[in-house]
């Protein structure tokens, strides 16, 4: 089998490689800064440098496709948040771009990373505790999250490119928020920016535990280990299974949860709309780069039930929730004492590599 990933360098890209090594595959890897000779998560990778939203993407995507059987596609920009269009280019452009290659060159099979943020806002019990929703739940989205509007826009196009002869098989994986310890400094750049002195706070808050954190309850997310994430992924291109994949470890974090995660006993139960507006104002002022739909997504978006991953892939994870999270914080924290992964953009911040970096 031979096999292209997009967005090779990041958080997933990065996991799938290395669950590939020692498989049957050969790997080509699609990024805008491409390793170093001799870097990278898994030797033996045929490296393909291209920015999504460049003029040459087609020609260049075409080439790499040319004697591929797979495409797994997980190129994607969360920044800068307060330029839509940029991330629109790459996000839903280079979906396309991407689709449009597959088909050309006869891949036969498409992989595409989604998100729970695709789904429209789900069951909640007597409590307010989420339920989980399996793939069949509207997947109309969050329309206050850019982010979640532009992975229901990339679906769509996907779905509608399904109709036209020769596309290949279509397989949608849709993962809770994905965490590894090497992913600590891209999060952090991602999601936190260059003014917050994540180490110094997490080190504090796990040696003198908060009685509490101030989160609201609303906030509950389903959660997956990037290698969990990477082996499902594996599992589809094994099996070839066509349409969409929850992925997640069940049962996802509460807001009590989550601020054990930070050192906190449990939430303190802070009224959503003051979250919301704390992210709000600090957006606006650029003092951060996660915009509110973040928080919307949070609060908003359900549970996953992921009964058919299990079924239909043979899959489980081997970390649960509470534990992937607490090894993502720990890195953060250093007491994991990691920099960060192997590539350009999963290195830790510097003063010079802030959350700007591209």
């Amino acid at each position: 089998m031979r096999v292209l990933v997009t967005g090779a360098t990041g958080n997933v890209g990065t996991a799938l490689l290395r669950r590939t090594a020692g498989e049957p595959v050969e790997v080509s890897g699609l990024a805008r800064r491409v390793p170093a000779p001799g870097e990278g998560p898994r030797a033996g990778v045929r490296w393909h440098a291209l920015d999504l939203s460049s003029s040459v993407a087609p020609g260049v995507l075409r080439e790499a496709m040319a004697d591929v059987d797979a495409v797994v596609h997980c190129a994607w920009r969360i920044q800068p948040s307060h330029d839509e269009a940029a991330m629109h280019a790459v996000n839903v452009g280079g979906t396309r771009a991407v689709a449009a290659a597959a088909a050309a060159t006869g891949v036969a099979h498409l992989v595409h990373l989604s998100s729970v943020a695709v789904y429209a806002p789900g069951p909640v019990d007597e409590r307010g505790a989420k339920q989980p929703v399996a793939e069949d739940w509207p997947a109309t989205g969050i329309e206050t999250s850019a982010y979640s509007r532009q992975k229901v826009e990339a679906e769509g196009l996907l779905g509608a490119a399904q109709a036209r002869p020769g596309a290949p098989v279509l397989t949608v994986v849709r993962p809770g928020l994905v965490v590894q310890p090497e992913a600590g400094p891209e999060i952090a750049r991602y999601f936190l920016g260059p003014l917050v002195p994540v180490r110094p706070l997490l080190r504090a808050a796990r040696a003198l535990p908060l009685p509490a954190l101030p989160l609201p309850r609303e906030l509950q997310v389903p959660v997956v280990h990037a290698d969990d994430l990477a082996d499902a992924l594996w599992r589809v291109l094994e099996r070839r299974v066509p349409g969409a994949l929850n992925v997640a470890a069940e049962p996802g974090l509460d807001a009590d949860a989550l601020a054990r995660a930070f050192g906190a006993a449990r939430s303190s139960g802070l009224p959503l709309r003051v979250l919301r507006a704390l992210a709000s104002a600090t957006w606006h002022a650029r003092l951060q780069p996660t915009d509110p739909g973040w928080v919307d997504i949070g609060a908003r978006t359900p549970l996953l039930s992921t009964e058919r991953a299990r079924r239909d892939l043979g899959w489980a994870p081997a970390a649960d929730a509470a534990a992937a999270l607490d090894a993502l914080v720990a890195a953060l924290a250093g007491a994991a004492g990691r920099d960060g992964g192997p590539t350009p953009v999963m290195r830790a911040r510097t003063a010079l590599r802030g959350r700007m970096e591209r």
